[in-house]
């Protein structure tokens, strides 16, 4: 089935200005933005979209109070759509929505959407690098880094689920949706991707107990490792709580950086992520730090070698 990605999470949320805000902050464009909520997209028009808690147009809430009401998955062509529709509707409702988009529920109670992609083509380039042997990636008298440079978040990557049943929950997507297995984490999780893509993983899933169930966090993609740190330290210094990062995964190769938010799970900046095609071989490793990131930094306020900066 040709799934190219996610193109949109959905939010029933509390604090609906304080999304608006953070969102803004994040470097999402808000379109249609009102006191009800509304969509902050990122280049290539994948989005978040919130709403408040209470709004009768949003899917039932799970029964653990996470606030992610949907996910929406992209699709290449109508004929996927339709497939999709006729293999989930033997043993599922399967909702047909005006908008011609498909809605039904995973094994684990997750809704998801599928819909024609509405994912544009963006041709912006990627960070460049200079490396001693190689060609370089900036000519002469090129800049490489600027305290004023502007980056925006390109494409929503993936998200990450809580599930009480590992096994049960990524069945569903191998079996019934054509998801290939990346890597894994020993009864632990499992990275999944979609055939439309070849990103190391859209869906990442991780095996918790049943009153965690939800979704821990999602992210975009930006332009390089550089966009992710400057990113980062001014969503910091806007003085947005930072979960973990910035640092390197060793699974997927990604960059990262996660921030605490207000629709009640992390989001992170990434960057960088490996590609894999159908000849990969899903490596597998214990759930443990050593697994989860090559390296690690630490943030902290600006320093120069004649001491910290003046106070205030």
């Amino acid at each position: 089935m040709n799934i190219l990605g996610p193109d949109s999470l959905v939010f029933g949320v509390d604090d609906v200005a304080a999304c608006v805000q953070y969102f803004s902050d994040y470097g999402l464009t808000p379109i249609g933005v009102s006191e009800s909520g509304g969509r902050f997209e990122a280049v290539d028009g994948t989005s978040v979209v919130i709403a408040r808690r209470d709004d009768p147009s949003l899917p039932e809430p799970m029964e653990t109070g996470t606030m992610l009401r949907k996910t929406i998955y992209g699709v290449a062509d109508r004929e996927t759509l339709d497939a999709i529709a006729t293999e989930l509707g033997r043993d599922r409702e399967v909702k047909r929505l005006p908008d011609g988009s498909i809605e039904a529920c995973d094994d684990m109670g997750f809704v998801l959407g599928f819909q024609l992609s509405v994912r544009r083509k963006i041709d912006i380039p990627g960070e460049a690098v200079n490396s001693p042997g190689s060609q370089p990636g900036r000519g002469p008298n090129t800049i490489g880094a600027s305290a004023n440079a502007e980056f925006r978040p390109l494409t929503l990557s993936h998200v990450v689920y809580f599930v009480p049943d590992l096994a049960e929950a990524s069945k569903f997507y191998t079996e019934r949706l054509g998801f290939r297995c990346t890597d894994r984490f020993t009864n632990a999780g499992s990275f999944l991707r979609p055939a439309g893509t070849l990103d190391h993983h859209t869906l990442f899933l991780i095996q918790t107990p049943a009153f965690m169930k939800g979704v821990e966090h999602f992210t975009f993609h930006l332009s390089g490792p550089t966009a992710v740190l400057q990113c980062g330290y001014r969503f910091a210094a806007k003085g947005y709580q930072t979960f973990w990062g910035p640092g390197r995964h060793k699974f997927g190769s990604n960059w990262f950086w996660y921030f605490n938010s207000p629709v009640g799970c992390h989001v992170e900046y990434d960057a960088d992520m490996d590609l894999h095609d159908d000849a990969w071989v899903a490596r597998e490793a214990p759930m443990q730090v050593d697994e989860s990131q090559i390296f690690l930094f630490q943030h902290r306020e600006k320093w120069a070698p004649g001491g910290a900066p003046p106070a205030g």
